[in-house]
């Protein structure tokens, strides 16, 4: 941190933006792993000092804030214990965040939008940063779908806990006759994985020919080996040009080819690698929900792979999620899960 800091302290820094910026998140992903342990540190320190003169002083008021604070203190190391089960190579960057409508018209539709908005309220909460990629509404209400830029600390490793469908209980406000309805929708989550730089060594990976253009040209174009192909020997992409009536610009011409060629084949070993991140969601619809949101006719909110319940329904819809990530977490990592404070349902 304090190298990179430097770096940005001397002249001329902040003149090259494009250069700024990798090193700019690499310091601000290194402060999300040094900031807390320090914080944390010094609230001990804190603590200790004032304890002890609560302790000098006989003062059961300032014994007690003491304890308060200590709970406080309990509570931040808690959850300094749960970034180290973020560890993955994608945990700590950001991510592209999608809710997409089951079945069931337009109550689905509404669903995915108290969810759209549920999320929106989470990332406000945590300091990430995000702006919307794509969107469909539903044709009555709601949105049938929408992808969102998720921009923050471990983005990706909180969210990723976020996955699969959730399901919804209610009384349809939809429905004329009052009556219960199911809704679902599914969150996928998919990391940002950054730009794909194309390196190619000429000399050592890539065979060049030339040959005589066919074909129409005019007479030095068809009698002259002005054609140029590439051959890119590690994967056999092919790529040629002979529309140029120089050989120059048919190889100039060839190079932008190949090097698009193969930008669209590091994308499709990308797009392997996502899809092995994305998983198995399975249906959006009963059963393979992983979240169940009941308001009627109790309120209550389970989770289905870590089993905490919570009956404040309004807090959950309203962003208050964090316990739900924490608790999968946990249970990820085979460990016991916490009750939050105040909920005796579980």
């Amino acid at each position: 941190m304090t190298e990179l800091e430097k770096q940005m302290g001397a002249p001329g820094f902040w003149d090259d933006q494009e250069a700024a910026a990798p090193i700019i998140a690499e310091l601000k992903a290194l402060k999300a792993v040094v900031a807390p342990v320090t914080e944390l540190l010094a609230g001990i320190e804190d603590l200790e000092v004032l304890f002890e003169l609560a302790d000098e002083a006989d003062s059961p008021d300032d014994l007690q804030d003491a304890a308060m604070q200590e709970q406080t203190l309990c509570g931040e190391l808690d959850r300094l214990e749960l970034r180290t089960l973020l560890s993955g190579p994608h945990d700590k960057g950001n991510c592209y965040f999608s809710i997409h409508a089951g079945a069931g018209g337009t109550e689905s539709c509404d669903w995915a939008e108290m969810l759209m908005r549920m999320y929106l309220r989470y990332f406000e909460r945590n300091g990430c940063k995000f702006h919307e990629i794509d969107r469909t509404d539903g044709e009555e209400a709601g949105i049938r779908s929408i992808t969102l830029k998720v921009d923050g600390a471990y983005a990706y490793g909180y969210l990723s806990c976020e996955r699969g469908v959730h399901r919804l209980v209610r009384i349809s406000p939809f429905d004329s006759q009052n009556r219960r309805h199911t809704s679902f929708a599914s969150i996928n989550v998919l990391p940002e994985l950054g730009d794909i730089d194309i390196d190619i060594d000429y000399e050592k990976d890539v065979r060049e020919d030339t040959y005589r253009a066919s074909g129409a040209g005019g007479q030095h174009v068809n009698k002259t080996d002005s054609a140029i192909r590439l051959t890119h020997t590690p994967t056999g992409i092919v790529v040629q040009c002979q529309n140029e009536r120089s050989q120059h610009k048919n190889r100039a011409s060839a190079k932008k080819m190949l090097a698009a060629k193969l930008y669209q084949y590091e994308q499709s070993k990308r797009d392997a690698e996502l899809a092995k991140l994305y998983g198995d969601k399975g249906e959006i619809a009963f059963g393979n929900q992983i979240r169940s949101y009941v308001l009627y006719p109790y309120q209550l909110v389970r989770d289905e792979r870590s089993e905490l319940k919570s009956p404040h329904t309004d807090k959950v819809l309203d962003g208050d999620i964090q316990d739900f990530i924490d608790a999968y977490l946990r249970h990820r990592a085979g460990r016991n899960v916490k009750t939050p404070a105040g909920d005796a349902s579980k």
